[in-house]
């Protein structure tokens, strides 16, 4: 290991970032110094624009995963280089804005119905009935339900920040029903090969992909627009933006408005937070 690496991989540790982080970052490193064959610490402002036009054009890159790499190269220069600033004007693609395909109620209880595996439609109910990212459902620990406040505890979601989500009491029950069924211990969802840890991220993903193709839902999207579903769902049963940015974990709300943009005739309401799980019971009745 270079001694340009440890001290990266320490800069890293020292603000607490994720493990997925430290990989992406190192990376991009990486990538930057095999494309010169020679260290970061002696490149220049100009070779750093190259690079950067290099993956726009001959690699083709995304508007996003140009801006990754923005983020780590500026994280080494600034952080791990001590350069006194970064006001390097890289030009990378705008990130286009783009309004995802909605799920309707309809489309997320059939893709719920057609999930067949008990701990994975738990987990996919996780995701849309409390808005939840499949990361953080695949990190809840049966300590983190809070079955008398009817709350559940997010530990280091996104950002590295706790945050409580409401519980409806539909998922709470059916919480009740799988616990009994499966008797976890730490794990909310371990892992069947090592059950002392959390289960990986590929298997709610690869659920949810499966029981949407069954279910013959076409809209774009994987996993995560269960939990775009939750927002917009919510904001249209009333949830003022303000509560729903604090459920979602937003830092910005700036984040959670996007949803109000995609939903023009949402002004929000004083309505309590609704149990959407219950609600497509009620409406496939």
């Amino acid at each position: 290991m270079t001694a340009l690496r440890q001290k990266m991989i320490a800069a890293m540790r020292q603000r607490g970032f994720a493990q997925r982080t430290h990989n992406t970052y190192l990376m991009v490193v990486t990538d930057l110094a095999r494309y010169f064959h020679r260290p970061p610490d002696t490149l220049s402002t100009d070779d750093l624009q190259h690079f950067f036009n290099h993956l726009v054009q001959e690699r083709g890159l995304s508007a996003a995963s140009c801006r990754v790499y923005l983020h780590g190269v500026r994280f080494l220069y600034l952080h791990v280089l001590l350069w006194p600033s970064f006001d390097v004007p890289l030009t990378v693609p705008k990130k286009p804005q783009r309004i995802p395909e909605l799920l309707t109620r309809d489309e997320v209880r059939r893709i719920l119905a057609a999930c067949q595996n008990p701990k994975h439609r738990m987990m996919l109910e996780l995701c849309y009935g409390c808005g939840l990212r499949v990361t953080e459902v695949c990190h809840l620990r049966v300590s983190d339900i809070d079955s008398q406040r009817y709350q559940l505890r997010v530990t280091q979601g996104k950002g590295g920040k706790d945050r409580m989500v409401l519980l409806p009491k539909t998922l709470l029950d059916r919480l009740r029903d799988y616990w009994r069924a499966y008797r976890p211990v730490t794990w909310l969802f371990p892992s069947a090969l090592f059950p002392d840890q959390a289960l990986h991220t590929s298997a709610p993903q690869k659920a949810f992909t499966q029981a949407k193709r069954l279910a013959r839902v076409e809209r774009v999207g994987g996993i995560h627009s269960l939990r775009h579903a939750y927002a917009t769902h919510v904001l249209e049963q009333g949830l003022p933006v303000h509560q729903l940015q604090r459920l979602l974990g937003h830092r910005n709300l700036q984040s959670t408005m996007r949803y109000l943009h995609w939903l023009p005739n949402q002004q929000g309401g004083d309505q309590c937070h609704i149990d959407l799980v219950a609600a497509l019971e009620v409406s496939h009745d």
